[in-house]
């Protein structure tokens, strides 16, 4: 990977885009997830979340819940969209 910055633009809507070598070098694609992380005064830190099966991050749901109610999430909620997303053929992170 080149440890060089990149400079990217925010459009109107808030969005960024990744550069194409940086995503083909991390296998990021469409539907891709991602933490992210607010660096007070600095800007922002995006994590990869890993294309793993949705019952193996109990400890990801598990944080969300914890702090849903600060971001006006009902835990019931987050629960239904894990059942319903389980349904779903591939039962992938990335289609949540």
């Amino acid at each position: 990977m080149k440890k060089y910055p990149k400079i990217v633009q925010c459009d109107a809507r808030g969005q960024i885009v990744i550069p194409k070598d940086i995503r083909q070098e991390l296998a990021i694609e469409e539907g891709s997830a991602f933490w992210m992380y607010s660096i007070t005064e600095e800007g922002i830190l995006l994590k990869l979340v890993p294309k793993e099966d949705l019952s193996e991050h109990s400890v990801i749901l598990g944080k969300i819940k914890e702090k849903s109610d600060k971001v006006g999430i009902s835990p019931k909620n987050i629960d239904r969209t894990v059942k319903e997303y389980k349904k779903l053929p591939k039962g992938r992170l990335e289609e949540l």
